[in-house]
């Protein structure tokens, strides 16, 4: 299968992917929440946020995708054998490192988290010990996702991304069901993972011609993964600054303490869904952007290709966030009833709305990796996550969640003003002609869109809340496609949805 019908498919299937586990989390979040209780829930995503601020693989998978796809690009399968047997050498020495930190950290909890109750220490650290020992066993296969998109295996990949969150749900609802508590969520979580690494290291098997060189050691290419890791690093340090450390923030300085941190978990987990729709097709252009980096033919074919799928993630992620401002507090109010979590739809409206204006700039985020410029992209996230920890320190501290949320906020679109800067200075890229083509063509219609999801959740008469939210969602779909099919689409566009639709339609008939 060529790599074309590899993205297209990859895409559709990433979408039906997301959109389930989208639908399937916003139906059985709330429900998990009220079985393992609100303090239990906040005190898992404090464990796992906590473990996740040290788990780092110090900009190795970024490398491994990097490299993988350059030398792909080159015919160079050797190259690939060969600089994977190097960066699995490094990865051990990093996992050694992180379960030393691990383990002192553990050691420092009762100190730092002096907001919780001694009931909650003693389950958090035992939530600590199980997500931590799982994130040692696991992070050696972080590289993984790496291999298989720079060889364009995006259907097995997104397979795998299914499985997974499958997997989770379905075990989660029996232990549950069966009595089992918050310590079955982190458990089932792990089971998960391990089994996803083993299928994907037997589809790679299968489907590549990598064979690891565990043997081949080269300081020349040890000094190069150096170079373009470091950078990496920083960002990533950088962006840990933001939901990772945002929870230990508001459990350290806020009164609400594990409250304050559920109602933020569950605003993040929202942004998390928007990031995820939004963000599925962007990892799968990288081969394509190393190959026009390596062909020559970067003037003429880059900018159409942002442009090109800029349009589309401002449709999805417009879509989104339009359809959250509007029906998202009664959503989490009357469909999940939990009042208690009121404060989550302001938390998360603030959280999505920089994902309008920063994800549809992928393409160029993806040619500054391509290009081994992330040194820039790396002060830009330092610049983003020192001014979160700034204004996340005082906001948390007199107005909670809702605090930390504007802090985030901020931040973001502070790294959204930079990173344009970025790639109209460096890149050359013309982001005046992006932004024109993009979120000037498309905005007025996802403001009306807006209007009427917000006219329709302020009349409309229905009683049932469950008939009630259902119809203002459909309505707003509606109007939305209406419009985009009507003013906003292009012929392009249109052709990609209509042909796509034929396509699955035609496969459906003959079977």
């Amino acid at each position: 299968m060529n790599g074309s019908k590899q993205i297209k498919l990859g895409a559709l299937f990433s979408y039906f992917a997301i959109a389930f586990n989208m639908l399937a989390g916003l139906l059985y979040t709330p429900w998990m929440i009220s079985q393992i209780g609100q303090s239990s829930y906040g005190l898992y995503t404090l464990a796992t946020s906590l473990i996740t601020m040290f788990v780092m693989d110090f900009g190795m998978s970024a490398a491994v995708t990097r490299f993988v796809s350059k030398y792909n690009a080159e015919g160079e399968q050797q190259k690939v054998n060969d600089f994977l047997g190097v960066v699995y050498k490094l990865y051990l020495v990093i996992d050694v490192v992180i379960f030393l930190v691990l383990v002192v950290v553990y050691f420092f909890i009762d100190s730092v988290y002096t907001q919780l109750t001694s009931e909650e220490l003693e389950v958090f650290k035992v939530l600590y010990v199980i997500v931590g020992l799982f994130s040692v066993i696991s992070f050696p296969f972080t590289n993984l996702n790496g291999i298989l998109n720079a060889h364009e295996k995006f259907v097995e990949l997104k397979g795998c991304d299914l499985f997974h969150k499958v997997f989770i749900i379905a075990a989660m609802v029996v232990c549950l069901l069966l009595g089992y508590g918050v310590y079955a969520l982190v458990l089932v979580n792990a089971v998960a993972g391990l089994l996803t690494i083993a299928i994907k290291l037997f589809l790679i098997r299968r489907n590549t011609k990598v064979r690891v060189n565990f043997r081949y050691f080269d300081k020349g290419l040890l000094r190069e993964i150096f170079g373009f890791s470091l950078w990496t690093t920083v960002g990533s340090l950088a962006q840990r600054l933001i939901f990772n450390i945002t929870p230990s923030i508001i459990a350290a300085v806020s009164a609400t303490g594990s409250v304050g941190v559920a109602v933020f978990g569950l605003a993040s987990t929202i942004e998390g869904y928007v990031y995820t729709f939004a963000t599925a097709i962007n990892g799968m252009f990288m081969p394509r952007i190393a190959r026009i980096v390596h062909d020559g033919k970067r003037e003429e074919e880059l900018m159409p290709l942002m442009i090109r799928i800029g349009r589309i993630q401002c449709m999805i992620i417009g879509l989104l966030v339009v359809g959250f401002i509007a029906v998202g507090k009664s959503f989490i109010v009357d469909i999940w009833n939990k009042a208690d979590f009121v404060d989550s739809y302001l938390c998360a409206v603030l959280l999505i709305i920089p994902s309008f204006f920063y994800l549809p700039m992928q393409i160029a985020n993806t040619t500054l990796i391509v290009e081994n410029k992330v040194k820039l992209q790396a002060g830009v996230f330092v610049v983003m996550g020192v001014t979160n920890i700034v204004f996340s320190l005082g906001l948390s501290h007199y107005f909670g969640a809702l605090g930390a949320s504007l802090s985030i906020f901020i931040a973001y679109m502070v790294r959204t003003i930079l990173m344009g800067v970025i790639y109209q200075r460096v890149l050359k890229l013309d982001m005046a002609r992006f932004a024109k083509r993009t979120f000037g063509a498309l905005s007025p219609y996802l403001f009306l869109t807006l209007l009427v999801g917000l006219l329709a959740e302020y009349i409309n008469p229905i009683t049932n809340r469950y008939l009630r939210f259902g119809v203002n969602g459909l309505l707003i779909v509606t109007v939305f496609a209406a419009l985009m099919l009507l003013f906003g689409m292009n012929a392009y566009e249109k052709e990609l949805l209509f042909g796509t639709v034929k396509k699955a339609w035609h496969k459906l008939v003959r079977r």
